[in-house]
């Protein structure tokens, strides 16, 4: 068996092979992995084998606003067979966090309206019956956003609404006139 000195340099044949080995790792670990999970593009298939593209398809959770955050509350009684719309007005990204209770049960249809356009561009989010709702809203587009309520029953229901977010201001419609409402901050 030779003795290998280690004073010796490497040849430069093992030094191009060493370095042609190393590229050829660096692009199958380009092309099978960094590519998919960073950037979404998988021209090997390795992505969707391993789940990697999913990787390429999350958002930063962080969104900087421009406006300042705003907190409301607000009440409304509505008697038998009464309604009230109040809607927030979002520019698009905006977010909101809400949680409106009634004491009773109240139809209720949270849509938005995109700005400029009319009451016949309205996107209807959620419809249903019942005495509260919880969560948090992302404006899809710039506009007015927020809640229909009608108390379809023969009782006088209370509804009380918190919410917080990037909003710019609120507009009450009620009794067939609508009228811009100055925000109330929650100070419980």
């Amino acid at each position: 068996m030779a003795e290998i000195d280690s004073n010796t340099p490497p040849s430069s044949k093992n030094i191009l092979i060493a370095s042609a080995v190393s590229l050829l790792v660096a692009l199958v670990v380009l092309f099978s992995f960094i590519l998919p999970a960073e950037f979404g593009s998988d021209p090997l298939g390795t992505g969707d084998l391993f789940g990697l593209n999913a990787l390429a398809l999350d958002e930063n959770p962080f969104e900087e606003q421009l406006a300042v955050h705003k907190s409301d509350y607000v009440e409304f009684v509505l008697g038998p067979f009464e309604s009230v719309e109040y809607k927030y007005l979002l520019d698009m990204d905006a977010s909101m966090l809400f949680s409106w209770v009634a004491d009773g049960e109240l139809y209720y249809d949270m849509h938005a309206e995109p700005a400029g356009l009319g009451e016949e561009y309205a996107e209807s989010f959620e419809q249903g019956t019942g005495d509260s709702r919880m969560g948090s809203f992302h404006a899809p587009f710039t506009g007015i956003h927020g809640w229909f309520w009608e108390n379809r029953g023969a009782q006088t229901i209370t509804l009380r609404l918190y919410s917080a977010g990037f909003y710019i201001n609120s507009t009450v419609f009620r009794d067939g006139g609508s009228y811009e409402r100055e925000l109330t901050a929650v100070t419980e």
